[in-house]
């Protein structure tokens, strides 16, 4: 047999001429098993390449259905189209539009499961999955003119005007660089978000510390102070009264503090981690004893403002000070193992280069944080009101809570440095001593106050399974729950309403499921809001009760100004 017949019968024997020749280089190496070797190097490849040609054969006969049924050459059996976007009857009244929008979601699904059959490594699969969705999620027929019905039907029956309203909206929204997503011209703050009444009594260049007027003849001894988060601004806790977790609180007979954070300016360009301990949290707890002579108090922290409260409450047991009779948290990350879509963005080369241009000194812009967390639900937070406003001429009826979704606040760029490397990238905060946080090596074991967990089901910032492990940090007794929703539905869901549901079950680091899965199964549904559970829980934590202050402050801390104050009222820039 010929050189060339040998080669064609035997792919492989390049490989094997090759390794005999390299045999003096590779002595363990047996010849005889390089078909093997090579096997078993390109099984994965291999495997990959006949997945997607299956895949291509079954996607190609869906795709190829929908338009014999446009052409009446055949009928469409498939199923009917559940995706939102294309929901409207327009969509499948034309079976042209139904056409574009099947085979759009089934190229969609094809490139998914490519990339899910790819020998790559989780992570980077994830990644590239978070850069498909995004193309794929802009490229949706629902985000263009001619291939929209829903868009096209007011343009032909306005005889165009649809679309000139559309254009003024889009140029409204260039000139203010972001999306709008309300009518933000139907709220102002203090007339009809942010209302429950109260006084700021003490302020500094980082936060204004109000406290809420008392709606109760008598109050817990122990007030109650709220650290929201500083990402976004503090209202988000008291949009109107019918869903302010604040005027709850205060009507469940708590007095108040909440800790309203500055948005950042050239004047706090230099700010770090540790001045939002010191001059944030520690101070608002200092002010709050003073003024209530309580010996603690009990605290609330949300998001981020839960991450700062954990770690200023460890400073301070480091210390040797325990300010806090009780912790609450919610939807709030202390160990940083599974962070969610967010997480993939974070990178040792993104971070460093954060650190290169405002690590020393600047600002990270708002508008930015609010960018990254609208592409993580872009056919939530983004494509849908491109459709609607743009295409359409619709624009956004009012809401309050993407009102005050769309009011971006800035961070002091070495604060938000060290937050990004230490939990995002390195993950430090949970073992002990892994951080110095005002001079003190933090240990989350110090918290052995009572403590109530709440992450929401559908979180897309914080994933639950992922706030959880929080019950296995903390020393004290902890009560977790589970609501339904996601990050911000399912905190705001005041009891008046009845919605959604949540699970609940309490323990110890040591009684509880290491596992969340195993945590959920023996837990109880209970319908409705977690509201009143957390007021149940807290009320034991309050003290006795006292009469309710007849004036804010007292003789060292005076009335600044009426809540809600003007440091949440500054815009970023």
């Amino acid at each position: 047999m010929s050189e060339s017949t040998r080669s064609a019968a035997d792919p492989n024997r390049w490989l094997t001429d090759l390794m005999s020749t390299q045999h003096v280089m590779w002595p363990s190496l047996d010849v005889a098993d390089t078909s093997t070797a090579l096997a078993a190097v390109t099984a994965p490849w291999t495997k990959a390449v006949a997945d997607v040609t299956a895949m291509q054969i079954g996607i190609l006969q869906q795709m190829a259905a929908p338009w014999l049924a446009a052409m009446g050459t055949a009928t469409s059996s498939a199923e009917p189209i559940k995706d939102r976007r294309f929901a409207g009857e327009a969509w499948t009244k034309d079976p042209r539009f139904e056409a574009v929008a099947r085979t759009y979601l089934t190229q969609t699904q094809l490139m998914q499961k490519a990339l899910d059959a790819a020998p790559i490594d989780e992570r980077s699969k994830a990644q590239w999955g978070f850069a498909l969705r995004q193309v794929m999620d802009a490229l949706s027929p629902a985000n263009m003119l001619v291939t929209n019905p829903e868009a096209l039907q007011p343009a032909m029956e306005t005889g165009g005007a649809s679309l000139v309203e559309g254009l003024k909206l889009f140029t409204q929204d260039l000139a203010k660089g972001r999306i709008a997503m309300t009518d933000e011209s139907a709220f102002e703050l203090g007339r009809n978000v942010g209302t429950t009444p109260g006084t700021v009594i003490f302020q500094n260049e980082l936060m204004q510390l109000i406290q809420y007027t008392p709606t109760t003849e008598r109050v817990y001894e122990r007030p109650l102070v709220i650290v929201p988060p500083c990402i976004n601004k503090f209202y988000i806790l008291d949009l109107q009264p019918a869903n302010s977790f604040v005027a709850h609180a205060v009507g469940e007979g708590h007095t108040v503090f909440l800790v309203s954070w500055r948005n950042a300016g050239s004047g706090q360009s230099t700010l770090t981690w540790d001045d939002y301990l010191g001059d944030g949290v520690l101070k608002a707890l200092e002010v709050a004893l003073a003024i209530t002579e309580a010996d603690q108090a009990n605290t609330v922290g949300f998001c981020i403002g839960g991450t700062l409260l954990a770690s200023a409450l460890a400073v301070a047991a480091a210390r040797g000070d325990h300010p806090a009779a009780s912790m609450t948290l919610l939807t709030t990350m202390l160990d940083f193992s599974d962070t969610g879509d967010l997480g993939l963005l974070v990178t040792p080369r993104s971070v460093a280069a954060r650190e290169s241009a405002i690590g020393n000194g600047g600002i990270l812009k708002g508008k930015e944080l609010a960018q990254v967390f609208g592409s993580l639900r872009a056919n939530d937070l983004i494509w849908p009101y491109v459709a609607r406003g743009y295409l359409k001429g619709q624009a956004p009826p009012p809401f309050d809570l993407l009102y005050w979704n769309s009011d971006d606040s800035n961070l002091p760029g070495p604060m938000f440095c060290w937050y990004l490397r230490n939990t995002y990238l390195e993950n430090k905060l949970r073992e002990p001593g892994a951080t110095v946080q005002l001079g003190e090596p933090v240990d989350l074991r110090s918290i052995d106050v009572p403590t109530f967990l709440y992450a929401s089901r559908e979180d897309h910032i914080v994933p639950w399974k992922t706030a959880y492990t929080s019950t296995q940090l903390l020393s004290g007794p902890v009560t977790f729950v589970l609501g339904a929703s996601g990050h911000i539905a399912g905190v705001i869901n005041p009891p008046a309403k009845n919605k959604r549901n949540y699970w609940i079950r309490s323990g110890t680091a040591a009684s509880l499921d290491a596992d969340a899965d195993a945590w959920f199964d023996s837990a109880e549904k209970v319908p409705g809001s977690w509201w009143p559970a957390w007021a149940e829980w807290l009320a034991p934590h309050g003290g006795t009760q006292v009469a309710a202050p007849k004036e804010p402050g007292n003789a060292q801390y005076t009335a600044v100004e009426p809540a809600p104050g003007s440091y949440v009222k500054e815009k970023a820039s």
